[in-house]
């Protein structure tokens, strides 16, 4: 009988197969992919994807959920995770999955940290609004009830989109992400991730004025973070909430604790009129990643995964209860009506649909950011920070470095590019990120890195 060799074709098709199963297994938990790619939106400056989720008999003036993948996710992954498009069909209302290509970054993270990207009228950020303008006309979305969320790197993202478009959101909700203008660089990105600087509520809200002519009022926003988050520091969410709480007036207010489960710390800021116009959730123990009580009863969305935390709390329910779209009988699965507010004009078929392709099984880590768009002109991609290598690349580690990053770094600190990422400092011979270690060679990435992480206090000299 013969047994044949396995050839280099051999064994891509064999993992083309397994991601193939991987796909079905993450999308197609009660039949098959719920979104749908639309293309024809706009210029499309942030060369991003569109796929979007509209349920059967949508009603004019219904809301809008606009939600951001993390990086090594895609926009199915993330919304079967997080159960948007089931939490759609319940409740009545469109989503948006604005959707990054490894073209602009290789670990599939939104460029929050790019000045190109982040900027009213520019790169990733005019892409975004191109396509909920898309959606409004399509499907007479209300355009008083847009919201957005996100996480990491998408909530990062987050805070760009209403910041630099506050006029377009009623609401946002930032999970495990930072404030708006906290990074402008991969170096000061890398900083703002690991400890993040306490300025003024007059700073950061500053930042997100000059980011636009708008002046108010200003988007309600909720703000989500686990306490155990190495990733992205926790610190973080205390600065984004100090952000919005100075754009709406309440830098000095006292907030009111809310009901919330054992370790669950839940504060609100409520405005003259009793409305909470900021709220933070504080989870104990959780790291990086969304909160969930996955299922599909009464208080239950999602499913939980690599970076969708079963933590019993349903963020996602709680998010949209802030922004006041009704979760009462999400259970049931029953639409719940919605008025249309004023005449939203005919509705236009989009210039292009078709079915979103199932896309990979996502298990790498989120994290928020990795390499930078390459510059016109440039074959080659920028330097790579803070982050593992995606899992569908052809080596489990990064090129030219042959041994692992330590667990922590010095002071204890984690390691913030995960295991995969491999250590700069480690030759061929084994050796340690000591005195003795061998520098990554003049101006190369390595080196990129090591001084990144030296600027940022995530690494010491090696001679410690």
């Amino acid at each position: 009988m013969r047994n044949p060799k396995l050839d280099l074709s051999a064994l891509v098709r064999l993992q083309r197969r397994r991601r193939d199963a991987a796909s079905q297994t993450a999308t197609g938990a009660g039949g098959g992919n719920a979104l749908s790619e639309i293309t024809g939106f706009g210029s499309n400056p942030g060369a991003l994807r569109m796929f979007a989720h509209v349920p059967a008999d949508l009603p004019r003036g219904a809301p809008l959920v606009v939600a951001l993948h993390g990086c090594t996710q895609n926009a199915a992954a993330y919304d079967q995770g997080c159960g948007w498009s089931a939490m759609a069909d319940r409740l009545g209302f469109a989503v948006l999955l604005p959707e990054q290509q490894r073209a602009n970054n290789s670990s599939l993270c939104f460029n929050w940290f790019e000045p190109g990207d982040t900027a009213r009228g520019a790169g990733e950020a005019l892409s975004i609004r191109q396509m909920i303008a898309q959606m409004l006309e399509t499907h007479a979305i209300d355009p008083a009830r847009v919201f957005v969320t996100g996480l990491s790197a998408g909530g990062a993202m987050t805070a760009v989109m209403l910041a630099t478009y506050p006029e377009t959101f009623a609401g946002g909700a930032i999970i495990a992400g930072l404030p708006f203008g906290a990074a402008g660089s991969v170096m000061e990105a890398l900083g703002a991730m690991s400890r993040i600087a306490a300025l003024p509520a007059a700073t950061r809200g500053q930042a997100v004025r000059a980011a636009s002519p708008h002046r108010g009022p200003w988007p309600r926003v909720s703000v989500w973070h686990g306490e155990a988050d190495t990733t992205v520091g926790s610190d973080n969410a205390g600065e984004s909430v100090k952000q919005w709480l100075n754009l709406h007036g309440l830098d000095g207010a006292k907030p009111v604790r809310e009901p919330g489960g054992p370790g669950h710390t839940h504060l609100t800021w409520r405005g003259a009129d009793g409305v909470a116009r900021v709220e933070s959730h504080s989870i104990a123990g959780m790291a990086h990643g969304v909160p969930l009580r996955p299922g599909q009863g009464e208080g239950l969305a999602g499913a939980a995964g690599a970076y969708m935390l079963d933590v019993g709390v349903s963020s996602t329910h709680q998010i949209l209860g802030f922004w006041g779209i009704d979760t009462a009988g999400a259970a049931e699965g029953a639409p719940a009506p919605r008025a249309a507010r004023g005449d939203a004009g005919p509705v236009p078929t989009p210039e292009s649909a078709r079915p979103a392709a199932p896309g990979p099984a996502q298990p790498a880590a989120p994290e928020v950011i990795l390499a930078r768009r390459p510059a016109a002109g440039s074959a080659t991609q920028g330097p790579v920070t803070r982050e593992p290598a995606p899992a569908d690349a052809s080596s489990g580690a990064f090129p030219g470095f042959p041994g692992g990053f330590p667990g922590t770094f010095p002071g204890g600190t984690s390691n913030p590019f995960g295991a995969s990422f491999q250590n700069p400092f480690a030759g061929a011979a084994g050796e340690a990120a000591q005195g003795g270690a061998k520098a990554p060679p003049p101006g190369g990435p390595g080196d990129i890195i090591v001084r990144a992480l030296r600027a940022a206090g995530l690494m010491g000299t090696g001679r410690e």
